[in-house]
């Protein structure tokens, strides 16, 4: 088994509209590895953003058919993770790492 590195795991914040809604609730929104597991991603924002997480819930969102100059194509399937905070923890994915 090799070493995965908390970078690995969790791959960028998911900026969006609703995500900034969540925010509003201490939630985060985060791509993440797609065999990355629940604890892992705990781990790996508690360790990253030096903050508690309350909670974890995982979301795939299966990957579109699309066509492009007449060429069937396939986007990627990509895990979301919504990271839900405790009550006083903050992280502003403005400023970055």
């Amino acid at each position: 088994m090799s070493i995965i590195s908390n970078y690995d795991i969790i791959r960028n914040p998911v900026v969006t509209e609703k995500s900034t809604i969540a925010s509003e609730n201490n939630q985060l929104v985060f791509d993440v590895a797609m065999n990355a597991t629940k604890p892992q991603i705990k781990r790996a924002v508690e360790q990253l953003f030096s903050v508690k997480v309350k909670s974890v819930n995982t979301h795939i969102r299966k990957g579109k058919t699309k066509r492009f100059r007449g060429i069937k194509g396939r986007k990627i399937n990509v895990k979301k993770a919504i990271v839900t905070l405790v009550e006083g923890q903050h992280i502003d994915i403005a400023t970055g790492l």
